[in-house]
């Protein structure tokens, strides 16, 4: 649904319109990850609290969150709707017959962040519980809903098409809002509306100083992403910036499936630290690691190798630079995911401060490598190999630092996540690469990603798991398939 709206989207507001949107909405963006930052801080002292079985703490946090959130999303949105007219009119490369346009967006856009605010504690409380159902049912109505949005939008010939589409993502906004809001306010105890007088400077303190260097982290990622596309804009234009949104697009469905993992496996590896089993936390962070790069291997490596076929099907008139983009931003999320459940245990600890000033301020590094190869004439693919070549440093460099900070053994690491990776992903790369290169017919691209998918997830059943995990999906299959049938 995600990708097929796009294409809509794409079609129906045009190259330069959804180029304004990816840009102007971006800059907004680049500081809605405050609200990611403090979904996981506060998942991580939820989590953290239940492992310790401290009921009271568990209230006491949710309510000091929520007045945080209240109180930084209202402080942002003032001072972000002071900056609206220098944002859209000086710094941005916008035409001057789009910018009341672009302007109307901005002003959307800041009022989807302060909702977007006002969510974070309630679906950080379902994440904490482990109510990923539920999570999952929301998620699956707002992309719905985006694609009923995007379909009126191919219909609609009266009003400007871009304004429309920025006004009714605020009321997917305000859905997602209720539909947590209200559900965890009926069924979770320590869910409530706060007063005043919860307020607790001790919470605060830790919640604020948290918070703090996770907003730093998460805005270093995002500040890459959106600087790139800003970078972009200013050096080629909208147009081109429009490829670049399109394989952020492909990279935020895809991630939709690391996400499954992820959501599952992080609020136990809290409570395992809590619980003071720090040898359990360490297991479980390993698995993140293992199973979110095969997941996401399933579906970025054929994507990757049938990349110029899908987005013809998918978008019909594939703007240029579009499949380079894609392959690569994919090709980054794929290396990323291979330390990856290593930041959650650095977050399950708490020290977190020297982990964001070493970890993520190598990605932010991105930024002046790619401003230089396009300042001095090299071509577009090369921000690519900057994106690429620092989001494998900072993979790396996961490893030694929590060698240091939690003790993990990176050869015990080694062992458990990266050999039994090696012959699945050469496995489906080489049967990309075989059917890529040496046929060609119409829809390959399905056969491609079939033989593939077949041939990996065999790879993975005789040499990605290990002996205790071929005994866990054989009772799976046993008690919970045959036994039922």
């Amino acid at each position: 649904m995600s990708l097929y709206s796009t294409r809509l989207i794409l079609a129906a507001l045009g190259q330069s319109d959804f180029g304004i949107f990816n840009v102007v909405a971006g800059v907004v963006a680049m500081l809605s990850f405050m609200t990611n930052a403090l979904v996981t801080t506060t998942q991580r002292y939820l989590s953290f609290y239940h492992g310790k079985g401290d009921k009271e703490k568990i209230r006491q946090v949710f309510a000091n969150s929520l007045l945080l959130h209240v109180v930084i999303g209202g402080g942002l949105f003032v001072i972000l709707l002071a900056l609206a007219y220098p944002a859209v009119y000086t710094v941005l490369n916008i035409s001057a017959d789009r910018q009341t346009a672009a302007m109307c967006v901005y002003g959307a856009s800041l009022v989807i962040l302060l909702i977007a605010f006002l969510t974070a504690p309630f679906r950080s409380l379902f994440i904490a519980r482990e109510n990923i159902v539920y999570i999952s049912i929301i998620d699956v109505l707002d992309g719905m809903l985006k694609l009923l949005i995007a379909i009126f939008l191919t219909q609609m010939v009266s009003f400007d098409k871009l304004i429309m589409y920025s006004f009714m993502l605020i009321g997917i906004s305000m859905f997602n809002l209720l539909a947590f809001a209200v559900y965890a306010l009926h069924h979770f105890e320590e869910c409530h509306i706060p007063r005043l007088k919860e307020w607790d400077s001790h919470f605060i303190h830790s919640l604020s100083g948290f918070t703090g260097w996770t907003v730093y982290s998460t805005g270093c990622i995002l500040a890459r992403t959106q600087g790139i596309a800003i970078i972009i804009n200013r050096f080629l234009g909208s147009a081109i910036n429009a490829a670049y949104g399109i394989a952020l697009q492909v990279s935020g469905a895809t991630y939709f499936l690391t996400q499954a993992i992820t959501n599952a496996m992080n609020p136990q590896i809290m409570k395992a630290e809590g619980a003071g089993n720090r040898a359990h936390m360490i297991r479980l962070a390993e698995s993140v690691c293992k199973y979110a790069f095969l997941l996401l291997a399933m579906a970025a490596i054929p994507l990757i190798a049938e990349m110029p076929a899908i987005l013809h099907l998918w978008l019909g008139e594939v703007p240029e630079y579009a499949v380079m983009f894609c392959q690569y931003v994919l090709l980054a999320s794929l290396v990323d995911q291979l330390t990856t459940g290593l930041g959650t245990a650095n977050q399950a600890i708490g020290k977190i401060r020297n982990y964001s000033l070493l970890i993520n301020s190598i990605k932010v590094l991105t930024l002046p490598c790619a401003w230089a190869c396009l300042h001095y004439g090299l071509p577009v693919i090369s921000v690519m190999y900057c994106f690429v070549g620092f989001e494998t440093v900072c993979m790396l460099i996961r490893l030694p630092f929590l060698k240091i900070t939690a003790g993990i053994s990176i050869r015990h690491f080694a062992k458990e996540v990266f050999v039994p990776l090696l012959i699945p992903t050469a496995t489906i790369v080489s049967v990309c690469y075989t059917m890529t290169q040496y046929f060609d017919f119409k829809y390959r691209f399905i056969v491609t990603i079939i033989t593939s998918v077949t041939a990996y997830v065999v790879a993975i059943g005789l040499f990605g798991l290990s002996s205790d995990e071929k005994r866990i999906l054989h009772n799976i299959i046993d008690n919970k398939i045959l036994h039922k049938k």
